[in-house]
């Protein structure tokens, strides 16, 4: 059974919205991608721009999406990621990024709805 993972994720005061997503997709992804390869079949960033056009502060400035096959290699991928060099790389361009005091994660649990393919 597929276990998802949800980070919620805040930009650190001082950077814009466009050059947050500039790093964070040239840079901090590619770590991502080299931390978690081998172990997770998906990692998405779902940079968020509010629906109203409103430029003002919110929350949240992207939500992380992490999916792996199973909790045990859940389990494993974050043992891993615990060993001091590689949280080491991680957390030093978190804080080039992040705000990390508000920094949230969760496991998903997904309840699905089916809709009628035609509404009309």
């Amino acid at each position: 059974m597929t276990v998802t993972v949800l980070t919620l994720l805040k930009r650190r005061d001082g950077m814009s919205k466009a050059d947050f997503i500039a790093y964070y997709e040239s840079n901090h992804r590619v770590i991502g991608e080299k931390v978690l390869s081998g172990w997770a079949s998906r990692y998405e960033r779902l940079h968020l721009h509010p629906f109203d056009g409103q430029t003002v502060d919110h929350d949240f400035d992207v939500v992380l999406e992490i999916d792996f096959r199973d909790q045990a290699t859940c389990d494993a991928c974050f043992a891993a990621m615990a060993d001091p060099a590689i949280m080491d790389e991680i957390v030093a361009d978190e804080e080039r990024l992040f705000d990390r005091s508000r920094m949230r994660t969760y496991s998903v649990e997904r309840r699905r709805s089916a809709l009628p393919a035609d509404n009309a």
